[in-house]
């Protein structure tokens, strides 16, 4: 039976890595997408990688896109919960929506995309499911109480799923890059980004591949005992234990 992934976000940045990394390996992947219809046409012709658009925060959605992904390729194995979004603003000027937005999208999804797919993991005993984090849920970020609370979550929700399903042969795995050479890090002003270039010890920004090759190792199935990690890829700027 072909090995089927999906990757939310999948058709940009960190996750259109994530996603032609995973078809090299030999998945037949499915690359979700919330917006930008014009790149996902272009990733779509440059992959041949099938495009599904539905937003991520909506957990109807996700049941309904996710039955369209089986019926098209098979029951999935492994799922990549990479979409997020940032609405920053320091919290005494943040109004509720960009809290919402943050966690709905961000968090939220993490049960919209894992429930309708965990009871078929569960019956087949087998699964990879690899949470998308960040640096800054770990160490948190001034401007970012939204984005640092809901990327804690994901850390919190990994390291329970992955307890309940470590006997049905799920793992459940956390990668939390830190600043990675994508085009938002990239559009911030040059002095900024100087900035943080000189607070990461390794000297340079994250790739995105990096970031799709320990996606590509988590999803083996000889990676089968480790579960539950929050694995840091972020050129030492911050060092912790989960």
């Amino acid at each position: 039976m072909a090995r089927v992934a999906i990757v939310t976000g999948g058709t940009r940045g960190i996750g259109a890595s994530i996603s032609k990394t995973l078809q090299q390996e030999g998945y037949l992947v499915a690359a979700n997408y919330g917006g930008n219809d014009a790149r996902a046409r272009e990733f779509q012709v440059e992959t041949g990688i099938p495009v599904y658009k539905w937003d991520v925060g909506d957990p109807e959605a996700c049941e309904k896109g996710l039955e369209q992904v089986e019926s098209d390729l098979g029951p999935i194995c492994t799922l990549v919960n990479n979409a997020g979004i940032t609405r920053d603003g320091m919290l005494h000027k943040m109004d509720y929506q960009q809290w919402s937005e943050v966690i709905r999208v961000n968090l939220d999804a993490m049960f919209n995309m894992t429930r309708p797919l965990i009871n078929g993991m569960r019956e087949r005993n087998f699964g990879r499911i690899i949470n998308i984090s960040s640096i800054n849920g770990q160490k948190g970020q001034m401007g970012q109480s939204n984005y640092s609370a809901a990327k804690a979550g994901v850390i919190g929700f990994t390291k329970a799923l992955a307890q309940e399903t470590a006997r049905k042969g799920i793992t459940v795995n956390c990668i939390c890059p830190g600043y990675v050479d994508t085009d938002m890090v990239s559009a911030v002003p040059q002095a900024v980004l100087d900035g943080i270039i000189s607070s990461i010890p390794v000297g340079r920004l994250g790739m995105g591949q990096e970031i799709a090759d320990m996606v590509s190792f988590l999803a083996r199935r000889e990676t089968a005992f480790m579960t539950g990690s929050v694995i840091a890829l972020n050129g030492g700027q911050y060092i912790a234990n989960g």
